[in-house]
């Protein structure tokens, strides 16, 4: 399989370390606006031979990336960028005739009257309002294909496949214990999508009243962790599982909340208070005259960039999915989970634990999109998709996944 990746970042990068150790990859352009940061992540594969390439390209430009597909024979590509450009990389993988798998969907946009009642743009709306044009052209588009969208949601298709009769409720629930030496605040992921996850209305469903929305940082409760991370207090927070899990899983409610604690809660509202959540440009005096900037941009330009931070990072972080339902008659409560340590992802790819937590799950589907076990078209989440091949080749990559029951 030839792929083009786009976006050399952590996530990017990581996935390039993970790739190069699985035979299903014929060659991968790695590409990025910045040719130097591809450059590098293709150059720490020093034993690949022609496996690797580094291009420069600009995400926004679809027509140079259906360009730079058909250039180089791709039949994939994976979008390791931020979500701001998922449509244009969406779109352009279309027109090149490409598959298309990505971690984030399009963008939401609040309701515009009754933001925490009310759904306005959701999460991935965009995406499948194109569904047809990808069944008509026999492509798939897997979205939401990270760990969280993703591997959570292959969690939740196995549950109803195998775990259950009948689901009450699908809570995904994430948490870590990691600590950054020598920061006060140092996300382990981009802030720009932190941000942006965090601060719109999170998103909830109910069977029979369907989605709507909350406000941020609603229903806290304590959740408890495996593997030491122990009791983390978890919140409502907008994401694609709530969104994607519905389509294609039969539940009466499904949430996402996640573990971020108080104070890393009063940064992200002292951000939206000051204006320095918006994506909107702000005008500024530069060197040579005013300069336009996001305030968000500026945010993450000043935080240190999380695939750096991992030789200062310590502990664990995990991502699973919490079912309650019924199974043959009795009352069934289970959390199918997915741990990372920092230490063993940093000693096995030098990848710091949430990045390559990430990246490992995109890579596992390219493989079964490869080898065909991953065969259909259209737009469609991982749900929709049998989930015991992806959950072995999880295992053979050394991340082995978890259950426990709850009752």
């Amino acid at each position: 399989m030839r792929v083009l990746l786009v976006g050399a970042g952590g996530v990017g990068t990581a996935a390039t370390r993970i790739a190069a150790r699985r035979d299903f990859l014929t060659h991968m352009v790695v590409a990025d606006y910045d040719l130097a940061r591809a450059e590098a992540a293709v150059a720490a594969l020093d034993d690949q031979g022609d496996r690797f390439s580094a291009h420069r390209l600009d995400a926004s430009d679809e027509a140079a990336v259906s360009r730079l597909l058909v250039a180089e024979g791709c039949e994939v590509l994976l979008n390791a960028t931020d979500p701001r450009f998922v449509m244009p990389l969406f779109n352009a993988a279309l027109a090149a005739g490409a598959h298309y798998v990505d971690m984030a969907m399009s963008l939401s946009v609040p309701h515009p009257t009754a933001p925490y009642e009310q759904c306005g743009v959701k999460l991935g709306d965009e995406q499948f309002a194109l569904a047809g044009a990808w069944e008509r052209a026999g492509r798939l588009a897997l979205v939401g294909m990270g760990v969280e969208p993703g591997l959570s949601d292959v969690f939740a298709r196995y549950a109803a496949d195998r775990l259950f009769d009948e689901i009450d409720e699908i809570g995904v629930r994430d948490g870590a214990n990691l600590t950054v030496e020598g920061y006060d605040f140092a996300p382990s992921f981009s802030i720009w999508t932190t941000i942006e996850e965090c601060l719109n209305p999170p998103v909830v469903y109910e069977k029979g009243r369907g989605w709507f929305t909350t406000a941020p940082f609603s229903e806290p409760e304590v959740f408890d962790f495996p593997a030491g991370i122990g009791p983390v207090e978890c919140v409502n927070v907008e994401h694609e599982e709530v969104l994607l899990m519905p389509r294609w899983v039969d539940a009466r409610r499904v949430t996402f909340k996640y573990g971020l604690g108080d104070d890393f809660i009063a940064k992200l509202r002292t951000l939206h208070e000051l204006g320095l959540d918006s994506t909107g440009k702000v005008t500024v005096p530069g060197p040579d005259g005013p300069v336009q900037v996001s305030p968000r941009d500026v945010v993450a330009a000043c935080l240190p960039d999380p695939a750096t931070l991992g030789d200062r990072m310590k502990g664990k972080t995990c991502a699973g999915t919490w079912v309650r339902g019924t199974k043959d008659g009795a009352a069934r409560e289970v959390y199918l989970y997915h741990v990372v340590d920092n230490e063993w992802t940093m000693r096995e790819y030098g990848s710091q634990a949430v990045v390559w937590q990430t990246a490992v799950n995109p890579v596992i589907a390219l493989e079964l999109i490869a080898d065909g076990r991953w065969r259909a078209s259209g737009v469609l989440g991982p749900e929709a998709l049998p989930p015991e091949p992806f959950l072995d080749l999880l295992g053979a990559y050394g991340a082995p996944w978890g259950l426990r029951e709850e009752n």
